[in-house]
């Protein structure tokens, strides 16, 4: 059995932290500690023997997130196999456009994607000039379906409610050799969802849920409307997947955090909560054996 891992690159919402034009408290800490920064929310599977990796979302960040890999894993030089998209907000896909012959020239790099997500790289500027040039192939991929991206290993997509503006949306189970990880870093309501939360993180051994805000409280600070912002706030959904954390049958790390979120400072009283209750942080550069 060959080691595999699953590599956690970007833990941020779409446009990062610190997010452009924001003085919030977290910001002006990222914009004075470089350390204190986060990138848009993404992952790699790692085989180090092979010396091979796999993308899950390309963000506005993949340069950055490319290196730090690179050097982590000594994969100089070595470009992913595969790119799975979970959906078209901006956060998820525009790290293409590096792959495009002003940048990296790639030749029929495979990307996976819905049905309304393949039409959109297909048929529209500038996603469209990455097809017609064969930097990349898009391969279409549905709901439940199953992709093997090696004989141990294999990526199912789920399909789940997400303001599909342009494209629909996925999430992820990632089956490794000895574990199963859940990957939802977008999901408007878990009670839109078609299956129960609990009973799905049951089957998992790691969940990485999306964790944009920490309660509806925060919306109101920044002065946004939870109606107009649909994601799950990390208090409901620690309250739903309580028993399970405490039963230690399933780990849980929230990731996709708005830069307004408090529990990305390690000293917030909501961090101190999360952790209390036995919920964890994903941390870019953090990795799991699969």
């Amino acid at each position: 059995m060959h080691n595999v891992i699953l590599s956690v690159l970007g833990t941020s919402q779409d446009a990062g932290l610190p997010q452009p034009n924001c003085y919030c408290n977290n910001c002006v800490k990222a914009i004075k500690d470089p350390t204190f920064r986060r990138t848009a929310a993404s992952l790699a599977i790692v085989f180090p023997n092979e010396r091979t990796w796999h993308l899950i979302d390309a963000t506005p960040d993949l340069k950055d997130q490319m290196i730090q890999l690179q050097h982590t894993f000594e994969l100089q030089g070595k470009t992913m196999s595969s790119i799975f998209l979970s959906h078209a907000h901006m956060g998820h896909y525009p790290g293409l456009i590096f792959l495009g012959k002003e940048a990296m020239n790639v030749s029929q790099m495979p990307v996976y994607a819905g049905e309304k997500m393949k039409t959109l790289l297909e048929n529209h500027a500038p996603w469209q000039q990455l097809t017609d040039l064969e930097n990349i192939v898009v391969h279409e991929v549905r709901p439940d379906q199953l992709t093997a991206i090696s004989q141990e290993v294999t990526i199912k997509t789920i399909d789940v409610p997400h303001r599909n503006e342009f494209s629909e949306t996925f999430g992820f189970w990632i089956i490794g050799p000895s574990k199963k990880v859940l990957y939802i870093p977008d999901i408007d309501r878990w009670e839109d969802w078609h299956v129960d939360l609990y009973e799905t993180c049951q089957e998992a051994d790691i969940c990485l849920l999306d964790a944009t805000f920490f309660s509806t409280k925060e919306l109101a600070h920044i002065g946004r409307n939870f109606k107009d912002i649909p994601h799950p706030p990390i208090t409901e959904t620690m309250d739903r997947l309580q028993a399970l954390v405490t039963s230690g049958q399933t780990d849980v790390y929230f990731t996709h955090f708005n830069h307004s979120n408090p529990v990305i400072d390690p000293a917030s009283q909501e961090r101190h909560i999360l952790e209390a209750r036995g919920f964890k942080i994903a941390e870019e550069g953090m990795s799991f054996e699969l």
